[in-house]
C-alpha cells in the first residue's frame, strides 16, 4: 500500500527504512523524501513509526511523544493553536 503518492513510497519502504534505523518522519523523508511535498502522509508515517497523534500528546501536556527515547525532544514545539479570532 502507498503511504506517500508524491513520490511512490510504500508502507513496506517506510518501515525497512525504519528498521534500518530511521526514527523520525523527518529522518523518513531524508532517506526516501516521503512527506516533502504535500505532506498529506506525514501523521501516517508518524503511525507506523508507532508514534500515534503527536499533536493530541502535545496538547494533553505530554513534552515527549509516547514511544519516544526518554528525553528525546518532541518534533513539534508546545505552542497552541492561534485562531484569527484569538489575534488582537
Amino acid at each position: 500500500m502507498y503511504v506517500c503518492s508524491c513520490f511512490g513510497i510504500t508502507e513496506q519502504q517506510v518501515k525497512q527504512h525504519a528498521d534500518d534505523g530511521a526514527c523520525t518522519p523527518r529522518q523518513i523523508a531524508s532517506a526516501c523524501k516521503a512527506g516533502t511535498d504535500c505532506g498529506g502522509c506525514v501523521r501516517r508515517i508518524q503511525a507506523l513509526l508507532g508514534r500515534g497523534d503527536l499533536r493530541r500528546e502535545l496538547l494533553e501536556g505530554r513534552t515527549e511523544p509516547t514511544g519516544a527515547p526518554s528525553g528525546a525532544p518532541a518534533l513539534f514545539g508546545t505552542t497552541p493553536d492561534v485562531r484569527l479570532s484569538d489575534a488582537a
